[in-house]
């Protein structure tokens, strides 16, 4: 592949990026578990947000391993039926936005907050993210199986954080892969500034 290949396929995946962001539609018909398993995975922001809890869950380690991850999901199932049952919230994609920055950042500065406060702060960013997904379900869709597709593909792409670092910390030796994980989260809050410019 040539310079100028290589080039064009960058500025076209760039300028995906801003549709891929807020992609959180599918509007089908008959939408059930196979589109709500698909629906974390259509934007890049959620994406990004649900393998940050896992990596940050995996980089505290302890309680924090299953705490973090099941507070996400649990609060993200809360902020579905909000949004499915038509309440507003204000700033939801700023919160989106916000939650992948904010992710990155305490990946990146290796955040020791207490428990309690981590929890918090996770759950706080799983209702933006839930209420996406619950306002944005397709008005056929089968509320009960659409939800609990976004549930498993949420909890999925937690684990594969969680696997992810622990991976990293167990292949490689003298704090590198403590490194290589703050790097990862540095790049993640980067990515989330870079979907706020693109925006």
């Amino acid at each position: 592949m040539n310079r100028f290949t290589r080039a064009s396929a960058a500025a076209l995946a760039l300028s995906a990026l801003p549709a891929a962001a807020h992609a959180h539609t599918f509007g089908a018909h008959d939408a059930g578990f196979v589109h709500g398993f698909l629906h974390p995975v259509g934007g890049i922001d959620h994406l990004l947000a649900m393998v940050a809890v896992g990596l940050w869950a995996a980089q505290r380690g302890g309680k924090a391993l299953w705490a973090l991850p099941a507070a996400f999901v649990t609060a993200m199932i809360g902020g579905g039926l909000l949004g499915m049952a038509g309440i507003d919230l204000p700033g939801v994609e700023l919160g989106i936005v916000g939650s992948v920055i904010a992710l990155g950042a305490l990946i990146a500065l290796r955040s020791r907050l207490p428990l309690a406060a981590s929890v918090a702060a996770v759950a706080a960013f799983a209702v933006f993210h839930g209420h996406a997904h619950g306002a944005e379900m397709p008005e056929a869709a089968q509320p009960l199986l659409y939800g609990l597709g976004f549930a498993l593909a949420t909890a999925l792409l937690h684990g594969a954080g969680v696997v992810a670092a622990l991976s990293v910390r167990r292949l490689t030796r003298n704090g590198v892969g403590a490194l290589a994980l703050r790097g990862a989260g540095a790049l993640i809050g980067l990515g989330g500034v870079a979907l706020v410019a693109l925006g």
